[in-house]
């Protein structure tokens, strides 16, 4: 059985446990370091290249980001305040976590949908008059959505109560509404659109839950994520821009229309 190459491997874990692990091996990259007799800064540095190898083994360039700064932000930040107890750390967590709750993380990190990501959707799907933001997290996806179609009834719901509070504020226009629950327990049934910037572990289940509950004329649109294994009906997609996919789950047969 051959064995692949350090450079060659991905993380296969859900999302966050990659990030986790990743800074798990830089702290103990760090204290190998000390152990074996290196100075402050060469244990420094060779903690910083653990975790910048494993980080390059997540998929995405945020990922990639978030589990190579971990280790180094977290060094400095204890080297900074090397006076405050272990404790007073763990309760400035807390905010983060009421915040965005682990279990969020399991469909997507916290990234918005950037002002004019989905500029042209509207050309391809036409004019929805009931649209789903599911995962709003701050309402930047809604007030994208608003931009395409002022006139259409936009709902979010967000797992987030605090988040959802906020998106709520933001989205205060007439026809829009942002609710706290459950992306998968809400039905998407009495939605003409579902739009979605979550992540690729995530994207099989969506399209899933659409073709089981929308009509056959309902739109599911994915930033950045396609859905494995399955063609897209359209995409939009440009220089310098994320992609955008766009599938009829409940339509069956093969794409009648081209991006």
């Amino acid at each position: 059985m051959s064995v692949p190459w350090p450079w060659t491997w991905t993380w296969t874990w859900p999302w966050p446990l990659p990030a986790v692990a990743v800074w798990a091996v830089a702290w103990l990259g760090l204290v190998s370091g000390y152990l074996i007799g290196l100075s402050a800064t060469a244990a420094f540095l060779l903690a910083c290249c653990t975790g910048l190898l494993g980080a390059w083994r997540c998929t995405g360039i945020w990922r990639r980001g978030i589990a190579a700064g971990g280790f180094p932000l977290s060094a400095w930040a204890l080297g900074a305040a090397h006076s405050v107890p272990a404790w007073a750390w763990l309760l400035m967590l807390l905010p983060v976590l009421a915040a965005y709750p682990l279990r969020a993380w399991r469909d997507a990190p916290f990234f918005p949908t950037p002002a004019q990501a989905l500029q042209g959707l509207d050309g391809v799907v036409g004019t929805p008059s009931r649209v789903l933001d599911a995962g709003c997290g701050l309402g930047d996806g809604l007030l994208a959505l608003r931009r395409l179609w002022p006139q259409a009834e936009l709902q979010g719901v967000e797992w987030s109560r605090p988040l959802s509070w906020l998106a709520a504020w933001r989205c205060r226009g007439p026809g829009m509404r942002v609710r706290s629950g459950d992306m998968w327990q809400t039905p998407w049934a009495d939605y003409d659109l579902v739009y979605l910037f979550q992540r690729p572990e995530s994207m099989a289940r969506a399209f899933d839950k659409a073709a089981r509950e929308m009509d056959a004329q309902g739109w599911l649109v994915s930033l950045e994520f396609a859905v494995p294994g399955r063609e897209p009906w359209a995409s939009v997609q440009g220089e310098g821009r994320r992609p955008l996919w766009i599938y009829r789950p409940a339509a069956g047969g093969p794409r009648s229309e081209s991006p």
